[in-house]
Formats: C-alpha cells, structure tokens, sequence
C-alpha cells in the first residue's frame, strides 16, 4: 500500500551509484521526486531512466531532484548510470530499507507466477518534506512527463 499524500516522507540513508551515502532530507528545500524501479538494464526501467534523463532540465528548472531508487548494487547503478548517460541519483536498496518504508515492496503476477518485487511506482516530496502526490504503477515511458505536469 502506497503511502498518501499529505504524509511526512520517511527518511532514509541509502548509498548513490558511487557509494555515497544519501539521505532523503539533505534535499530539504527541493522538491524531490522519488522514482522506485524493478531492476537495471532492464526494457521498462531502461526507457523509464532514459526518459528521466531526457526531461532533467525541466526538473531542475522547477527545483526539483530525480531520485531512482531499486535493489540492485551501486556497482549495477553505476554501470547502468554509465551507460545511459543518467544525470540524476540512484540509490541502492537491497535491504529494501526505503522499499518497504514507501509500500512498493508488492505482490506481483507475471505470466501466472505470482512473488514478491518493486512495482513501479513514484513520489513527490515537497520543500518540507511532505508527500504531495503517490502515483502508483506508473508507466515507464509517460511517468516522467506525468510528474511535470503536476510540478506546473
């Protein structure tokens, strides 16, 4: 269960593509926009990440920070971050500490078989750290442009 908006973001401490380590409320001030993903170098979370990068300009011009949060390693986040050309933070979640904190740690069924994993979903934290709006089950190609047009 996704959290609502109008909640406090959970904060959290997760380590970047290179090791640093992040905290959801260094970015107070800034809108944040909290994208969680199934796996790198994956088809639907490539053209998610892809998409991201390719509408950054108009994040940053709205003061807002991209964040892409999935289990896999920095050094998978760093190889994908590389090969992509990705401008913005990944961070590595394979305790599934901000996971589970944001409720997209989910049943799933594909083809039949049903287990647990990240649905695609996204947050976006306001200047004060308040959830302002839970898109669950986003697609990967228009979750970008969905996200600026309710920064407008």
């Amino acid at each position: 269960m996704l959290l609502t908006p109008g909640t406090p973001a959970p904060d959290f401490t997760l380590p970047d593509q290179n090791g640093n380590p992040v905290r959801l409320s260094d970015f107070r001030g800034k809108t944040v926009v909290l994208y969680f993903y199934p796996k790198d170098n994956t088809p639907g979370c490539t053209r998610q990440a892809c998409a991201f990068a390719a509408a950054y300009e108009a994040f940053r011009s709205r003061n807002a920070v991209v964040i892409g949060v999935s289990k896999d390693s920095t050094a998978s986040h760093q190889r994908f971050a590389a090969k992509y050309d990705l401008p913005f933070v990944l961070l590595s979640d394979p305790e599934r500490q901000a996971i589970e904190a944001y409720g997209v740690w989910q049943e799933k069924k594909m083809c039949g078989k049903v287990s647990m994993g990240v649905v695609r979903s996204t947050y976006v934290i306001d200047g004060d750290g308040v959830i302002r709006h839970a898109l669950p089950k986003v697609k990967p190609d228009t979750n970008p442009a969905e996200v600026l047009e309710l920064l407008q």
